[in-house]
């Protein structure tokens, strides 16, 4: 990433920041840019979060660590990251219309995790995403050893964890991520 890319992605962050404010109100963006410019690898991670349509967003930090935490914020799944399966294994088991790739290997790919059960439910807290998608999230692996997968989506006002095989992929399925800079 040049310094002019690097611009353009922290000013998009910057105004996504500022226009978000219940996200992180009690966090200033002079303490994420520094985060960000001790961190160059996190600007590479963030603009594949970008480029991908997850817009992500400050939605966390630790007081104590200085952590600050992004999140993909964009109204429903990112768009780049659908179609997909949840991992290899379940990519390599599809013996006809293999989707282009995995959640987790997108995911490692980009430097991003996906978001567990719990961090998609404290998300939601915080404006009401996937209400037309579906979101792959982290799955315990005494599920995925028996084939399964989870994924997350919000209908009817609340938010609903469901289970699928792991090779299953839907345009409407995709994964959102986390970044801990």
């Amino acid at each position: 990433m040049n310094a002019q890319e690097a611009e353009v992605l922290l000013q998009t962050l910057r105004d996504r920041f500022d226009k978000h404010k219940g996200r992180h109100d009690a966090l200033a963006w002079a303490d994420v840019e520094a985060r960000l410019a001790a961190n160059p690898k996190a600007l590479r991670s963030l603009a594949a979060m970008e480029d991908t349509g997850g817009e992500p967003d400050v939605t966390g930090h630790d007081a104590s660590t200085g952590r600050i935490v992004f999140c993909d914020c964009s109204p429903e799944t990112p768009s780049g990251r659908r179609s997909i399966c949840f991992d290899r294994p379940a990519l390599d088991a599809r013996k006809e219309n293999k989707p282009r790739s995995s959640a987790m290997e997108m995911a490692a790919e980009m430097g991003i995790e996906l978001l567990t059960e719990a961090q998609y439910r404290a998300l939601q807290e915080l404006g009401e995403f996937d209400r037309k998608t579906s979101s792959w999230i982290a799955t315990p692996p005494d599920i995925r050893k028996l084939g399964g997968a989870l994924f997350c989506d919000r209908r009817y006002g609340k938010v609903f964890v469901y289970h699928n095989g792991a090779e299953s992929y839907y345009a409407a399925r995709g994964f959102r991520g986390m970044l801990i800079v």
